[in-house]
């Protein structure tokens, strides 16, 4: 089953950037997913437990290099159109 999930990291800190940058840098390197990031958020669409480790994943290691932040995070079930 494929999964669609739209991501917005917002870093609890004044150099906000290159947290966001290393978290899309990080989930861009993870196989058998589309990517696609723009201003406003990052999508990433693949089969439905890849999808799940990836946001996992990333998020944990992001906070453990950067400290707090926030992702938001939309799933929807199903594979989405996401154009780049």
């Amino acid at each position: 089953m494929k999964l669609t999930a739209e991501m917005s990291l917002y870093p609890l800190q004044e150099d906000y950037i290159p947290v966001i940058k290393s978290f899309i840098e990080a989930a861009a390197a993870q196989q058998e997913i589309t990517l696609v990031s723009n201003a406003m958020s990052t999508q990433v669409c693949g089969d439905w437990d890849p999808v799940m480790q990836l946001v996992n994943s990333c998020l944990r290691a992001s906070h453990e290099r950067f400290g707090k932040q926030v992702l938001v995070c939309k799933f929807i079930p199903g594979e989405l159109e996401i154009a780049g």
